[in-house]
């Protein structure tokens, strides 16, 4: 299989979080990244479905059924667009000063 750009770049970037030599630095890297990738995979799969892709499709990049992706996806909330979530922002949260 010929790897594609956007797995040639996520290789990279695990490449860059194994070469850093401190090793509880390495940890709050990786600690770091999990959570932005998390809150990104969200966001993908919302704007997927917003795009027509079906459950089924999104199921299958994870080895689930249709029912499977749905249940693993189902907590997230419709309303928290890929801009906010690139700016670690919570959908329809009070101004911080309120």
């Amino acid at each position: 299989m010929v790897p594609t750009p956007h797995r040639i770049r996520v290789d990279r970037a695990i490449d860059a979080l194994q070469q850093i030599a401190d090793p509880l630095g390495r940890v709050d890297a990786v600690r770091i990244s999990r959570e932005r990738l998390d809150a990104l995979e969200d966001a993908a799969v919302r704007e997927a479905r917003a795009a027509g892709i079906t459950w089924k499709q999104i199921g299958a990049l994870y080895g689930l059924s249709k029912q499977g992706a749905q249940q693993r996806f189902r907590a997230i909330p419709p309303s928290t667009s890929a801009e906010e979530t690139r700016q670690g922002e919570q959908p329809d949260a009070p101004p911080a000063d309120e």
